[in-house]
């Protein structure tokens, strides 16, 4: 059943809200932030275990998060995921940390292809236990379709979100974390096309970000997806420094499915 899935976004050691699309390497000054939080993400660790929100992803967004992020999964451990910069060499250490799972983009994506032996490496990395690992396939459309964009959403590769595409990874991770990134952080409402047919493709836990502003988007998921789809909403929420969604609502939602 469609449930609401909280997260910690982390930019430059601080929990921040930014539109998805602005972030880059190569021009960091056209980053644009929704809002960014006098709470360290310690905090809001605390408050999804208070209320149980299990699944919540930690995602770090570029370089200087490491501390911020093991003081999340300190506050919680086993409580939550952990994504950003994530590859066989560390994806160990991470559980170690307190993960119950890491989340792996890019690293699967050099030269913007898919690599089979990249994501063997992680799951070797985690003594093959797929259980342990969670695949972003965020997103970009391009052409009527929508295909995985890595390095901040700003490279687009090759890979097509298809029913063949996720077939081919279902076998080899727990869960999928897809982000529409055209449309993450400007609260202007969700991709229904994409909500529906992740439902239609995926047969293992789907989690969605993207174009949340209302609590009626969560009923809405639950429609298009037939309860298949979870659903994360962050720049809205009024803990996050927004108007369009009470939190605890999101926690009284969960509560009633």
């Amino acid at each position: 059943m469609t449930k609401f899935r909280p997260c910690i976004d982390l930019h430059a050691g601080s929990v921040k809200q930014i539109v998805g699309g602005t972030l880059s390497t190569t021009t960091p000054s056209g980053l644009k932030t929704n809002w960014t939080s006098e709470h360290p993400a310690a905090y809001y660790a605390a408050l999804y275990k208070q209320h149980a929100l299990a699944g919540a992803h930690v995602i770090m967004l570029g370089p200087g998060n490491d501390a911020a992020a093991q003081e999340a999964l300190a506050a919680w451990p086993g409580g939550m995921q952990v994504g950003g910069g994530i590859s066989d060499a560390n994806a160990g250490e991470w559980i170690a940390r307190g993960a119950d799972k890491v989340i792996v983009t890019s690293h699967l994506f050099p030269g913007a292809e898919f690599s089979m032996p990249r994501l063997q490496a992680v799951l070797a990395a985690l003594h093959n236990d797929t259980d342990k690992l969670v695949v972003d396939l965020s997103c970009r459309r391009k052409d009527e379709a929508w295909f995985v964009a890595t390095d901040k959403w700003q490279t687009m590769t090759d890979f097509e979100l298809n029913r063949e595409n996720i077939q081919l990874l279902e076998p080899h991770c727990a869960e999928f974390l897809i982000h529409a990134a055209d449309v993450e952080g400007l609260q202007r409402g969700i991709d229904h096309e994409l909500v529906s047919k992740l439902a239609e493709w995926c047969s293992i836990p789907v989690t969605y970000a993207g174009g949340g502003r209302a609590l009626d988007d969560l009923e809405l998921v639950k429609r298009l997806s037939g309860g298949k789809v979870d659903l994360t909403i962050g720049s809205a929420l009024d803990i996050f420094g927004g108007t369009g969604v009470d939190f605890a609502a999101c926690v009284a939602w969960n509560a009633q499915q």
